[in-house]
C-alpha cells in the first residue's frame, strides 16, 4: 500500500514536536513587526522540515549502512567544513555559515548526523573487540576533524555538542573506561601545558568567562543575566503571550534562537516550561525505545547517537538559559529560530522512523572498505 510506512512512524514523537513547533511560532510571532517576518519565515522551515521527515521516512535507507556511503558522506561534510576557511559567512564572530543569499546553511548541522551514522556503522561492527584501545583511537579520529574544523571557527557549542554524540556513543557501545580515562588525562595535560605556556591573557579571561558568564554580567555574562531574569519573571504561568517585557523591551538578546526558553518561560511561566521539558522527554524516550526494538546493532547505536544529539541541545540550551551552563549558542531543537538545525532535526528523526519501517529486512555488508570494518 502506497503510504503503509505511515502505520511504521512513531506518533508520539509527532505529537510531541507539533506543540513544540506552536509554542515556539507564538513566541517569535508576539514581539512587534519583526516577529512578524521572522513567524513566516520559521513557519516555512516547519512546514519543509515535516515534510523532509514524512518523505524520508517513506524510504528504503539500507544505503546508510554500506560503508562507501558513509564515508563519501563524511568526506563531503569536512570539505564543507574546511571551505568555510575560504567562503564562509560571519556572524557574532564565528565563521559558521554558509551563504546562498536567500538562505544561510550551517554545515555543522549536518556534521552531527554525519557523525551519528559512521560512529554507528564502526561501532556495530566491532561489538566482540571494542575494548581494544584501536576502535577508540579511530572513532577518536573520526570526531576529531570535525570537532577541531568547528572549534576554530569558533563554534564552541556545535563542538561541545559532537563531543557528547562521541562520548555517549563510545560508553553504550562498550569502550573501556580505562582507555576513555587515559584519553581525558593525555588531554586535560595538553591543556594544563597550553593554558601555562600558549594562552595569552585575554584568553584566558574569554574562557574563564565562558565557564562562569555570570561573573562578568556587565560584560561577557550580560545576556546570561538577562536571561534568567527573563525566567523568574515569568513565575507560575507567566506573563501571557506578548508580554513579556525583557523580550519586549529588548533586555532579552536572541530571544528567538539562543534564549527562545528565556522567552518561553516568560510569557507561559513554570507551567509551560515544565509542558515543554515533558515534551522534550516524551521524543527522547521514545527515540530509545524504538532503538531497543531494533534488529540491528547499527540501528540501535544511531538511535543512541539521536538521543544524545537532542539531549545534549536541550539541556545544554535550557542550562545557559537558566544560568547554570556556559553561552554557547546552541540551539533549542524544534524552537529555536533557524533552518538547517530544524531541518537535520526533522531529516533524523525520518531516518530513524525509515529504520523502524525497515527493520524486519536483513542486511549484509558486502563492501571492501577495511578501516570502517
Amino acid at each position: 500500500m502506497k503510504f503503509s510506512f505511515l502505520k511504521k512512524i512513531d506518533w508520539w514523537i509527532v505529537a510531541a514536536m507539533i506543540p513544540l513547533f506552536g509554542v515556539s511560532l507564538a513566541t517569535i510571532s508576539s514581539f512587534s513587526d519583526i516577529g512578524t517576518t521572522l513567524f513566516y519565515r520559521q513557519l516555512i522551515w516547519v512546514i519543509i522540515s515535516m515534510v523532509a521527515f514524512f518523505v524520508i521516512s517513506s524510504i528504503n535507507l539500507s544505503v546508510l549502512k554500506r560503508s562507501k556511503v558513509l564515508m563519501g558522506l563524511y568526506a563531503f561534510g569536512v570539505a564543507l567544513l574546511v571551505s568555510l576557511v575560504f567562503v564562509g559567512a560571519t556572524n557574532k564572530g564565528a565563521t559558521s555559515w554558509l551563504d546562498f543569499g536567500a538562505f544561510s546553511f550551517q554545515p555543522s548541522d549536518l556534521l552531527k548526523l554525519i557523525l551519528i551514522l559512521i560512529l554507528a556503522k564502526y561501532l556495530a561492527r566491532r561489538h566482540v573487540e571494542i575494548r581494544s584501545l584501536k576502535h577508540l583511537l579511530i572513532t577518536t579520529v573520526y570526531f576529531a576533524i570535525p570537532f577541531t574544523l568547528i572549534f576554530i571557527q569558533p563554534d564552541f557549542g556545535s563542538a561541545i555538542i559532537l563531543f557528547f554524540i562521541w562520548f555517549g556513543m563510545i560508553l553504550v557501545a562498550g569502550i573501556s573506561k580505562k582507555h576513555v580515562l587515559i584519553m581525558f588525562t593525555v588531554g586535560l595535560g595538553l591543556f594544563m601545558v597550553m593554558w601555562t605556556f600558549v594562552f595569552k591573557e585575554y584568553q584566558k579571561d574569554r574562557l574563564r568567562t565562558f565557564i562562569d558568564p555570570l561573573s562578568d554580567i556587565q560584560g561577557t555574562g550580560y545576556n546570561a543575566y538577562q536571561s534568567v531574569i527573563a525566567v523568574g519573571s515569568g513565575q507560575l504561568v507567566g506573563k501571557g503571550v506578548g508580554y513579556g517585557t525583557q523580550s519586549r523591551l529588548n533586555f532579552l538578546p536572541e530571544y528567538e534562537t539562543d534564549f527562545i526558553f528565556a522567552a518561553v518561560s516568560e510569557e507561559w511561566g513554570f507551567v509551560g516550561s515544565v509542558i515543554v521539558l515533558i515534551l522534550f522527554g516524551i521524543i527522547l524516550i521514545r527515540i530509545l525505545i524504538i532503538g531497543y526494538k531494533m534488529n540491528s546493532n547499527f540501528e540501535l547505536l544511531f538511535a543512541v547517537g539521536l538521543f544524545f544529539y537532542l539531549m545534549s541541545h536541550v539541556v545544554i540550551n535550557i542550562g545557559m538559559n537558566i544560568g547554570v551552563m556556559p553561552v554557547t549558542g546552541v540551539t533549542l531543537p524544534f524552537m529555536s529560530y533557524g533552518g538547517s538545525h530544524l531541518l537535520v532535526e526533522c531529516i533524523s528523526l525520518g531516518i530513524l522512523m525509515s529504520f523502524r519501517n525497515q527493520s524486519r529486512s536483513v542486511y549484509k555488508d558486502d563492501s571492501p572498505d577495511v578501516f570502517l570494518r
